[in-house]
């Protein structure tokens, strides 16, 4: 059965959408190991409130952060693959339309997570009917800037990002399709 599923996943003609799903599997795990451990710290330090309370925030943080990445990661993989069909290769604005549509419907709702720091720091005002629009014009240009100009973006932020996007596209058993990245 184990040598049915690795010659499954290992067929050229399923690659692209079997790269959706670890691009999906890749944004969960990032969203996790990556918000987990700075939710812990900043709610032991900084929040008030029960024990109890604080475990739920931190494992409401936790959750809502890697559903978002997990959501992004696909919405803008799917996009590329049906860009890329349509048109028979990918072209320059493919990245930027995918990662507008994808900001749009994952970032933009005006939430803690999304908004985080210009908000709670007072550095703008809360936008209200306009940060869907701001959240997909951002993630728009973000998105082609990793896809074209990737060397202007920062390191931490370029190595995220190799991780969600382009290591997702890479496997050769069931093992580091699932379990392990590499």
């Amino acid at each position: 059965m184990l040598d049915s599923i690795t010659t499954f996943i290992n067929n050229p003609e399923y690659h692209d959408i079997l790269s959706i799903v670890k691009g999906f599997r890749n944004g969960a795990v990032y969203g996790a190991k990556i918000r987990l451990p700075h939710a812990f710290v900043m709610t032991f330090l900084f929040r008030t409130g029960s024990f109890k309370d604080k475990l739920y925030f931190i494992f409401d943080a936790t959750k809502t952060h890697s559903a978002n990445l997990a959501k992004f990661v696909t919405i803008y993989k799917t996009l590329m693959y049906l860009q890329r069909k349509m048109v028979g290769k990918e072209q320059n604005g493919h990245s930027f339309m995918a990662g507008l549509i994808g900001g749009y419907y994952v970032f933009g709702e005006n939430n803690n997570v999304n908004q985080q720091l210009p908000v709670t720091r007072k550095a703008m005002d809360e936008p209200k009917h306009t940060f869907p629009i701001f959240a997909a014009v951002v993630w728009g240009i973000v998105m082609w800037l990793f896809r074209h100009d990737r060397d202007s973006l920062q390191p931490s932020l370029q190595a995220s990002m190799q991780y969600l996007y382009l290591d997702s596209d890479y496997w050769n058993s069931i093992k580091n399709f699932l379990w392990h990245n590499k």
